[in-house]
């Protein structure tokens, strides 16, 4: 009888040690679960929308690889207290752990923070970008630029976007985020950071390619290819009925391995901004830069994007027209004019200029 009891004791022991186990495993496991995802990664900014419920903004959270388990986020919310999210922008990261993130979607929203107004046109470029920025936002602009040709920073929105990839961190390109900002008006935060800003751009980036995402991908091109044509035919382009036969133009050239020779990307090449001075012909013919199409020796698109392009101009190159042309030339009226031989263009730029319609810059 005694020896029963002693077994049937012990039986009762490893069984509670066995709870106690599996409870201090599972403890575990759910403390790890509410860890931060990414100690390396950055603040940035998070949109609840309205009528969004608490469930599926842990569920989003997760899908975005900024918690590591929607479930336990909801455990914990039980534990915690389940909160009520209001609709706006929070600050959040994979660097903060789930009950951080937990803490800020259950404090104020950034919703009654200021809010203004920025626009950025077509054709700019990141020059263009920061100096109009820091206008309207309290950064500093060297370290803007710094900012975004950070490996580190650019690796971490590699990670996010589909669109973006280690093409852009080629040594030659001169500003690595260019073309990957999308021209439009957008409200920001009185006080956003630059990266809320890039990242808003880069959001909208998203939503305006993502429809022709799998034409893109059966296309000739590679992203950062299509918006380095993109951009060179939204600066040539006068008008917008222009842009499928300029696009045109370049996909001839581009056919028979010939030269793009365009303008703006010689202007690009050598930091200076059209309208500002005329070309000298020691930059027009200099090869030492991947930049210049105007180089009799370069073959192709220049290494990267030299500005922001809209999404005529994005179209325009994905259905250029078809047609004979392999030059065109614009006036001061910006009209344009096609020719299919050098012969027809040299007299079309000659018959400009004898008429005082050819453009120059003082």
């Amino acid at each position: 009888m005694v020896k029963r009891k002693l077994n049937f004791k012990r039986v009762i022991i490893v069984i509670i040690l066995f709870i106690l186990l599996f409870i201090c495993m599972g403890m575990g496991i759910f403390v790890y679960g509410l860890t931060p995802v990414n100690k390396s990664g950055e603040l940035q900014s998070y949109q609840v929308l309205t009528g969004t419920t608490v469930n599926e903004v842990f569920e989003d959270l997760e899908s975005k690889d900024l918690i590591r388990s929607a479930l336990f986020m909801k455990l914990y919310s039980k534990i915690a207290g389940t909160i009520s999210i209001e609709a706006g922008d929070y600050q959040i990261g994979p660097n903060m752990s789930s009950i951080d993130i937990f803490k800020a979607l259950k404090g104020t929203s950034s919703s009654n923070r200021e809010t203004i107004t920025f626009t950025f046109k077509e054709g700019r470029n990141v020059r263009d970008f920061v100096a109009n920025l820091s206008e309207v936002i309290s950064i500093n602009s060297e370290e803007a630029m710094n900012k975004m040709s950070d490996e580190n920073y650019l690796k971490t929105l590699i990670s996010q976007y589909w669109f973006l990839t280690d093409e852009i961190l080629n040594e030659d390109i001169y500003y690595p985020l260019e073309g990957y900002l999308f021209p439009n008006t957008y409200s920001i935060y009185k006080d956003s950071s630059l990266e809320d800003v890039i990242i808003k751009m880069l959001d909208e980036t998203s939503n305006q390619l993502e429809k022709y995402k799998s034409e893109i991908e059966n296309s000739d091109y590679s992203v950062h290819e299509l918006l380095t044509l993109a951009s060179i035919v939204e600066l040539e382009s006068s008008n917008t009925s222009d842009r499928k036969d300029i696009a045109g133009v370049f996909k001839n050239r581009l056919d028979i391995d010939m030269p793009l020779e365009s303008c703006v990307s010689t202007f690009y090449a050598f930091h200076i901004n059209m309208g500002d001075r005329d070309l000298l012909l020691d930059e027009i013919y200099d090869c030492s830069t991947e930049y210049n199409t105007r180089c009799k020796d370069f073959i192709g698109l220049p290494v990267g994007p030299i500005g922001n392009s809209g999404i005529d101009s994005i179209e325009a190159t994905l259905h250029p027209n078809e047609h004979g042309y392999y030059f065109f030339a614009s006036d001061k009226d910006m009209n344009t004019y096609f020719s299919e031989t050098l012969e027809e263009h040299e007299a079309t730029v000659k018959r400009l200029q004898e008429e005082g319609s050819w453009l120059l810059y003082e």
